[in-house]
């Protein structure tokens, strides 16, 4: 039997890159859909981790994927369902949000034809399926389409391209319903304080001294320290039951973030386990939480961190490869202050689009009904 055609768009979005479907060429089923992404990216045992067989990366990073279709939330343009795809594992994890692959939602649906804007500047209000925030995406247009080159730098990329400004909104709680899901900003498991925070992400904070490290070791060398990796996945395993998020085991929440003060003249330091590997960089999303955790008292962000002052904060996440800046807005009227929103500046790129294949085993071709779209 021939293998079923199915088209695919492959963008960088941030400092990741994924693979974009429209839902409208992927089966209705969710069962069915997953199958059908799994082995897309994965291959055919899902199970590989050099997904020699599919057309992810070998990497967390380079093996997502996003889900776009027509809006559903009347305040919105678009919808947007994050998918990670887990490697190795044969498995899937759609119970976070990725801020990377979002900044690429935009550009997507316009190259694709789903939405039509004018003028110099696009504005999409994207729905993010995965917790059912919103963010307004903003980047500027050529005839209609995205202008993909320009002077904006963001850590983790090589070169320069167009700046996007992602405006979020609401992020508190987006998997775990509350900004802080276990009602307090400082826990303790395993005899280490944390602060379990989900503003737009879920992530335990920790100081990285009090895992008996510096904070300041590189990526590789935290990957090979194995006793500090039974560590941080006890305390993990823990407190993803006490955010309400049930067994974390296989699933890529909570992300872990060790803190220590600033080397750079930033804010704060991190090195952040995504969620059993320590990466060389720092998630869009997970950077919005740690962030928000220093602005707590006594917590081990804030213990840390080098704070300006004010309603309008400014906060600058060093990871290894570099820093990711964000920009808080609060209301100082509370106490402890509430955070309104969270404003980032991310970049993006169309790669590739064409056709991924799989076989007709998994999704039969019932006819024309259910062929692929032309856009």
């Amino acid at each position: 039997m021939r293998q079923r055609a199915i088209p695919c768009w492959q963008f960088r979005g941030g400092s990741s890159k994924g693979f974009y479907f429209k839902a409208s060429d992927l089966p209705a089923d969710e069962t069915l859909r997953n199958q059908v992404i799994l082995h897309a990216v994965s291959g055919a045992t899902g199970a590989d981790k050099r997904q020699v067989d599919g057309l992810g990366g070998a990497h967390p990073l380079t093996s997502k994927v996003a889900v776009v279709g027509p809006s559903t939330h009347p305040d919105a343009d678009i919808d947007y369902l994050f998918v990670q795809v887990v490697v190795g594992q044969a498995a899937l994890d759609t119970s976070p949000n990725c801020g990377n692959i979002l900044s690429g939602i935009g550009a997507f649906a316009l190259e694709t034809g789903m939405i039509r804007q004018t003028g110099a500047e696009a504005r999409v209000r994207v729905h993010m399926v995965n917790s059912g925030n919103l963010c307004e995406l903003v980047f500027p247009l050529i005839d209609g389409l995205p202008d993909y080159e320009g002077d904006c730098r963001i850590d983790g990329v090589p070169g320069t391209a167009a700046p996007i400004v992602c405006r979020y909104a609401d992020l508190a709680g987006s998997a775990c319903g509350a900004l802080l899901p276990t009602g307090q900003p400082i826990d303790q498991f395993d005899g280490v304080n944390v602060t379990c925070i989900d503003n737009g992400m879920p992530v335990v904070v920790m100081n990285a001294e009090d895992l008996g490290i510096t904070g300041y070791e590189s990526a590789a060398d935290l990957n090979q320290d194995e006793v500090l990796k039974v560590k941080v996945e006890s305390i993990r395993l823990q407190a993803g039951r006490a955010m309400g998020l049930g067994d974390v085991t296989d699933k890529v929440v909570p992300k872990m973030s060790l803190v220590s003060r600033p080397r750079q003249g930033g804010t704060l330091n991190t090195r952040t386990f995504i969620p059993k590997v320590c990466h060389d960089a720092i998630g869009v999303l997970g950077a919005v939480s740690v962030a928000s955790a220093a602005v707590y008292e006594g917590s081990p962000a804030h213990r840390v961190a080098e704070l300006v002052t004010g309603p309008s904060r400014r906060m600058v996440v060093e990871h290894p490869s570099g820093d990711f800046i964000v920009d808080l807005d609060l209301d100082e009227s509370t106490q402890p202050p509430t955070i309104l929103t969270a404003g980032l500046l991310r970049t993006t790129r169309l790669i590739a689009s064409g056709m991924t294949y799989i076989p007709q085993s998994i999704w039969p071709d019932a006819g024309e009904t259910d062929s692929p779209s032309e856009g």
